[in-house]
């Protein structure tokens, strides 16, 4: 199974990652171990995540999440469905909320 998720940053910002191991990966960003930007940045939460069965979708939405503004993140995280961004880029069934 892998996963791409979001992570909130101290500075109020959303790091978006992908991963085959959600809890370890997490602890990684938290303890200053993970990503470059999440070191600086001072990860704090895991606000959302999705899981798909191969390593490509979840590569591919981490993608097009990150092509998406702030707000729009801030959606997601809000509970706004990936097909409400996503429609026509990832097909959104093959992905789901964890």
């Amino acid at each position: 199974m892998y996963y791409t998720y979001m992570v909130r940053c101290k500075d109020n910002s959303i790091y978006t990652g992908m991963t085959n191991n959600l809890e370890k990966r997490i602890k990684e960003h938290i303890s200053k171990n993970g990503a470059k930007y999440t070191k600086t940045h001072n990860a704090i939460k895991l606000e959302i995540a999705w899981k798909s069965k191969e390593k490509s979708l979840a590569c591919k939405l981490e993608y097009h999440i990150k092509q998406l503004n702030k707000q729009q993140k801030e959606n997601l995280v809000k509970g706004e469905k990936l097909s409400k961004y996503l429609k026509g880029k990832v097909d959104c069934r093959r992905y789901r909320k964890i």
